[in-house]
């Protein structure tokens, strides 16, 4: 039998948002090569003879290098075995995808790509966040806050000048540098933008803030996203709601969407109303 490899999305950390042929595949496994924040919920899908390999890397620290995965993927699929390489989210998307398949190719190597939910879908539909709105924004971007040193100014400008919503993977900790090269390249103060940590999972966090207030931000644990742009907004009107939904009445709710603070004590309410 001859041996194939699989590059497979395992989107963004839900198990319940793994494609059908994801799961169909991952449950035929030989071997699964998994990124090190792979859940396991997910990994418990995979066939209880399968040999399971963490080759992941995080927050810069390798298990294994790059061209050792390379390598793996080649040797594993050349003797027959049916080998999933497992990825957060989308292969495709800072996946590094497109390096492993160059490397399939050139030993001849069988494969197959299986799209997953990328991370910004699932963090912004988690968070109730729309990346598109008619007459907010446009134009989508994605870019990586991973070896930020590497990109020039200018890419940046661009990017914030098109008024696009801007979903920038794996910020890293320095919100500060993240916020200052978003102002270097033209970014108001007063955009909002939201921080959202472990998407979909149980464990999800999401702050909200401006670029001009990102330094102050709590350190969310990874993997965190951070998406800037006017319609960050419309999610923190979403979280208000829930908050206030604990203790409101529909008047209370209005109040605090319009004020974006608690409403007023009824008794003092009460006291104005008689007073006028």
């Amino acid at each position: 039998m001859k041996g194939k490899a699989y590059l497979v999305g395992a989107g963004p950390g839900d198990p319940e948002l793994l494609t059908l042929k994801a799961l169909k595949i991952l449950q035929s496994a030989d071997v699964v090569l998994h990124d090190d924040l792979i859940s396991a919920e997910i990994l418990a899908l995979a066939p209880p003879t399968a040999f399971i390999q963490n080759v992941g890397k995080r927050c810069g620290q390798k298990h294994i290098t790059q061209d050792e995965i390379n390598s793996r993927l080649v040797s594993l699929a050349s003797s027959g075995l049916q080998v999933v390489r497992l990825k957060g989210g989308d292969p495709f998307i800072f996946g590094r995808g497109g390096e492993e398949i160059a490397a399939l190719r050139q030993h001849g190597i069988a494969f197959e790509i299986v799209p997953g939910v990328t991370a910004a879908l699932g963090a912004a539909a988690a968070a109730e966040i729309p990346l598109t709105q008619r007459e907010v924004s446009s134009a989508l971007v994605f870019l990586t806050g991973h070896g930020l040193d590497e990109n020039t100014d200018d890419s940046w400008r661009g990017f914030a000048a098109s008024g696009a919503t801007l979903v920038i993977y794996m910020p890293g900790p320095d919100y500060e540098g993240t916020a200052l090269r978003l102002f270097d390249a033209g970014m108001k103060e007063n955009t909002p933008c939201a921080l959202i940590s472990r998407a979909t999972s149980p464990h999800q966090q999401v702050y909200h803030t401006t670029v001009g207030e990102l330094r102050s931000a709590p350190r969310l644990p990874a993997p965190t996203l951070l998406v800037v742009g006017e319609v960050t907004a419309l999610g923190h009107y979403a979280s208000l709601r829930l908050e206030i939904e604990l203790q409101s009445t529909q008047q209370e709710y209005v109040a605090l969407v319009g004020q974006r603070s608690i409403a007023p004590d009824p008794d003092a309410r009460q006291e104005q109303e008689r007073q006028a």
